[in-house]
């Protein structure tokens, strides 16, 4: 393997010179591809694969950043790793997005016949998957891109037609006429998950049917949809209805085309409703389907592929559906026969892909019998066997699982997987197949064709998990790498896709398809709204990395997220990741430069160290336990933003200052050695989550090293050392912080200049001796002269003549002879009360909430806990 030899590090992180130069390092290393190791076990995820429908989002940023947080990590701690990435065919919503680019050409998909569209499709489809693959890469997603798989390759389809097949050949797939959502723009079935419902506001039309045989009586029916009234086939009313009880059996005369249809009594009728009276349109309404089944009702059809009127509805025939209703209102009106029309809010269906109004329809359709399939897939979560996190998304997953219905597989569509069924038009025969015939199985015709439909494109992504790695064939990968471990994804397809995966995955291989289900929330604007184009808040991340880079992005959409909660993104978090890849460049570039004017760099001894230097190693200790903690419970945003405290405010903000004044100084032993530890262990623990400035800076720091890999990506993870925890130092150094730091407030707040000395006294008791040492070091970093460290601790006030700051284990007193306004004082240390109380109010108020003790990691609970009781000791004191 060959080195990227490292230049001198540059002044300021340009991230574009950067990024594309480590990410063909790895390519050219094979870091991304997994060796099988029977003695050890693989970590696995398969990627959720994009939609061939355009570029990435902002959501595939997030899935890519997680998922690949989650590969190098496994991969540093020495697991084999594999990610494999993959894209979609997506159906229906590829098939819309084509459709409009023929429609700006003026055509149609019927212009170009099913062949040439098809092949167009191929073509946009090849063009985004080259996009998808480019983008993922400038995210930096260590995909092992070898195993790249498409949902419509020969080894996915070969999966789908044996699922299918099998799935039939056990009764589990049948055809049948149902109710199911038809989209009149798709001229395709949709399945109730791909329906949105949106509340509109309409209109209650009462219209009176008179009796058969008694014109002068009528029954009354309520309904949101006149047209429908021409596919009515019954009246139903409810068997305890008084109203009605001599009407059942009886027949009325259907206003406008004059057709008898009886009246049924059925119990599903609710009596509260309307007029208690409800119109039967079986072939489209799903209530009424059923209740035409229980009384052998015709179904009637009134409807075109478009949504215009068929034959059925007479003189109506040709019309939009929504032309037919205002005149069937109008005649009705006419003939006295419309009783009451009433403003009416109701719910109603849309295509999630066009936007368009669905119809009820009853259609000869291919389904799933999902009930018996379920059983396993409840029992997997319940027992235990797949974790589902957040856990309180179970509750979701069983309540759609214990309540499923039969799932409508078939789509009338020119692309994805063809439903593997030939009819003979010889004998009848319907041919099921894996392989393509070319014959009719039963009487040897040539003369087959096969189902012009395709399969939902849920059908072969529940397969894809075990799809991917070769099933149904024995493949090595498919023996070693399955079930794989983590299938991370948004919450919001829990039911669409994770179901199904669950599902199939234990129906075809007898084995869960994965051990943890991570879903991720949405990704919100700084307002908490939904993006959208039509909103105008949609931020394109390439834009965004080309802007602030990638590992900004990365920490933006990440640090400090939680498993099912949405995250509101602005660019100030966006800035925030700059700035801290910003600061990390300049801290490696100090400790960089201090290395290479030292003489040596000797081995760290913990128990020959000042104060600072054990401070800053037991602090690396407890973060290094702390982040492995919250990724062991996959809580990656909180690892990260304990990482990121770490390096800047630790590291950077303390450590290297103070190794600064003693490298300045010559004081010894020199803190290099520990420089080089913690800004080497620092990157390795940061490299998951921003890895392009970690690489770039520990490549430049390898040849301090002993014996390093040639990239950090293979490089150890760190593990926490036990022994080099020193609570006594890090008191002594918290305290001093504090003290520097609550000095420099002061300053602040009563705008003293910076280069203006100002008296001081620490008050230490018992730290006195451990302090004196860093008397020239508080002198330097807070410029105080006169300066005192006094071994007794001070009882009393801020008053006129002087500014008492009450720490945890000193007070600091600032005379203030010259250097402030009394009366600013005074309104500080009231402002310091009020926000210390404000503070403890809100911790109690937040550590007494159920609902936080209970979702909250227990890493946080204990932090803000020991945060509370640091407050209110401090509250105490300032009290008096």
């Amino acid at each position: 393997m060959t080195d990227i030899p490292a230049p001198e590090l540059s002044k300021a992180y340009d991230p574009s010179q950067v990024e594309e130069k480590w990410y063909k390092f790895w390519m050219e290393q094979g870091y991304f591809k997994p060796v099988i190791d029977r003695n050890k076990k693989p970590f696995v995820i398969i990627m959720p694969p994009p939609n061939v429908t355009g570029e990435l989002h902002l959501g595939h940023a997030l899935t890519a950043t997680l998922e690949d947080i989650m590969i190098r990590w496994h991969r540093m701690k020495g697991e084999p790793t594999l990610w494999l990435p993959g894209v979609d065919h997506a159906g229906i919503a590829a098939q819309v997005v084509v459709e409009r680019m023929l429609a700006k050409e003026k055509k149609t998909k019927y212009d170009l016949g099913r062949e040439a569209f098809t092949r167009r499709m191929w073509e946009w489809a090849n063009s985004c998957r080259e996009t998808i693959r480019k983008q993922h890469m400038k995210l930096g997603a260590s995909c092992d891109w070898d195993r790249e798989v498409f949902t419509l390759d020969e080894g996915p389809s070969l999966a789908v037609r044996t699922t299918f097949k099998n799935l039939y050949d056990k009764g589990l797939i049948y055809r049948g006429e149902r109710i199911i959502n038809w989209c009149p723009r798709c001229h395709t079935a949709i399945s109730d998950l791909e329906v949105d419902h949106k509340d509109l506001s309409g209109h209650l039309w009462h219209i009176k049917y008179p009796l058969a045989d008694d014109p002068t009586r009528f029954v009354t029916v309520a309904t949101t949809r006149p047209e429908t009234m021409l596919g009515d086939v019954a009246v139903a009313v409810h068997p305890d209805d008084e109203r009605y009880r001599d009407l059942v059996g009886r027949t009325l005369l259907l206003p406008l085309v004059d057709r008898e249809i009886p009246i049924v009594a059925d119990s599903v009728v609710d009596m509260t409703f309307g007029t208690g009276a409800v119109k039967t349109t079986p072939a489209h309404d799903p209530t009424d389907f059923d209740i035409a089944s229980r009384h052998n009702l015709p179904l009637l059809n009134i409807f075109n592929d478009d949504a215009t009127l068929n034959k059925n509805a007479g003189r109506f025939a040709g019309m939009d559906r929504y032309a037919a209703r205002k005149i069937i209102a109008e005649e009705l009106a006419r003939m006295g026969l419309l009783a009451l029309v009433q403003d009416y809010s109701h719910s109603v269906g849309h295509c999630q892909r066009c936007a368009t109004v669905t119809e009820p329809l009853a259609s000869r359709q291919w389904f799933v019998r999902m009930e018996a399939l379920a059983k396993p897939a409840i029992e997997a979560v319940t027992s235990g066997r797949i974790k589902i996190l957040p856990e309180r998304f179970i509750k979701q997953y069983l309540n759609w699982m214990e309540n499923i219905r039969d799932w409508c597989i078939s789509r009338q569509l020119w692309w994805g997987h063809r439903i593997p069924v030939w009819y003979c038009r010889s004998c009848g025969e319907v041919i099921v197949s894996i392989d393509f015939p070319t014959q009719c199985t039963k009487c040897r015709s040539t003369d087959i064709e096969q189902d012009p439909d395709v399969l939902d494109t849920w059908f072969s992504s529940g397969l894809w998990p075990h799809s991917t790695l070769g099933w149904p064939n024995k493949t090595a990968d498919l023996d070693y790498f399955y079930p794989t471990t983590v299938m991370e994804t948004g919450y919001d397809i829990l039911t669409f896709w994770v179901s199904r995966m669950i599902t199939m995955g234990l129906e075809n291989t007898g084995k869960i398809p994965f051990d943890t289900v991570y879903l991720h929330g949405l990704i919100r604007d700084e307002k908490g709204e939904k993006m959208s184009k039509v909103k105008g808040n949609v931020l394109n991340p390439l834009a965004l990395i080309d802007k602030f880079g990638t590992d900004a992005l990365r920490f933006g959409i990440t640090t400090g997220n939680s498993p099912g909660n949405d995250i509101k993104l602005s660019e100030n978090r966006l800035e925030a990741g700059r700035n801290f890849a910003n600061k990390l460049h300049n801290a490696g570039r100090f400790v960089i430069a201090a290395l290479a004017k030292a003489e040596k760099v000797p081995p760290v001894y913990p128990r020959d160290l000042p104060a600072e230097d054990r401070w800053i190693l037991s602090r690396l200790s407890r973060t290094i336990s702390q982040v492995a903690a919250y990724m062991e419970d996959l809580q990656f945003g909180e690892a990260e933003r304990t990482v990121h405290d770490f390096i800047w405010g630790e590291f950077c903000d303390w450590y290297i200052e103070l190794a600064k004044i003693r490298l300045q100084s010559g004081t010894l032993p020199s803190p290099v050695s520990v420089l080089l530890k913690i800004l080497d262990e620092s990157l390795r623990l940061l490299h998951p989550f921003m890895p392009f400035v970690t690489e770039e800076l520990w490549q430049h720091l390898r040849k301090y090293l002993t014996n390093p890999p040639e990239s950090i990506m293979v490089a150890d993870y760190p593990k926490a050392d036990k022994a080099v925890v020193d609570a006594a130092a890090e008191a002594l150094v918290e305290e001093l912080i504090e003290a520097v730091r609550a000095i420099r407030n002061v300053r602040a707040e009563h705008k003293v200049e910076a280069g203006r000395w100002i008296a001081a006294e620490i008050h230490a008791g018992e730290l006195k001796a451990s302090l004196d040492r860093y008397r020239a070091t508080i002198e330097t970093l807070v410029r105080v002269r006169p300066f005192e460290i006094i071994a007794d601790r001070f009882i009393g006030e801020s008053d006129m003549a002087r500014i008492v700051l009450v720490l945890k284990d000193l007070e600091v007193v600032l005379p203030l002879s010259g250097m402030i306004d009394q009366e600013a004082e005074s309104r500080r240390q009231a402002t310091e009360l009020a926000e210390t109380e404000s503070q403890v109010a809100r911790l109690s108020a937040m550590l007494s909430n159920a609902d936080f003790l209970a979702k909250a990691p227990p890493l946080v609970v204990a932090k803000e806990k020991a945060k509370l009781e640091a407050l209110q000791d401090k509250l105490k004191r300032l009290k008096g």
